[in-house]
């Protein structure tokens, strides 16, 4: 899956098309290499995401298409 429509689907960006510029912009890692928003997300992948002063760090555990909004957190674990 696209990182663009992975950051959308579990919901830590509201907007594909915010998801692609942030990539774009260089405020998101993959493995600790910056990626665009066309990078193929996989189960183990740790990504990196600026928002602005704060950084957040996750480990993906699941990729999938449909997700309930309830089932969004669950598909990612935030790593310290």
């Amino acid at each position: 899956m696209r990182l663009d429509k992975y950051l959308k689907v579990s919901r830590l960006i509201k907007r594909r098309t915010v998801a692609n510029e942030a990539c774009d912009a260089g405020r998101v890692t993959a493995n600790g290499k910056p990626v665009k928003a066309s990078y193929d997300v996989k189960v183990g992948d740790v990504l990196e995401i600026k928002f602005g002063e704060k950084t957040v760090k996750i480990e993906v555990l699941v990729v999938a298409d449909n997700v309930g909004k309830n089932d969004a957190a669950a598909m990612y674990q935030e790593v310290r």
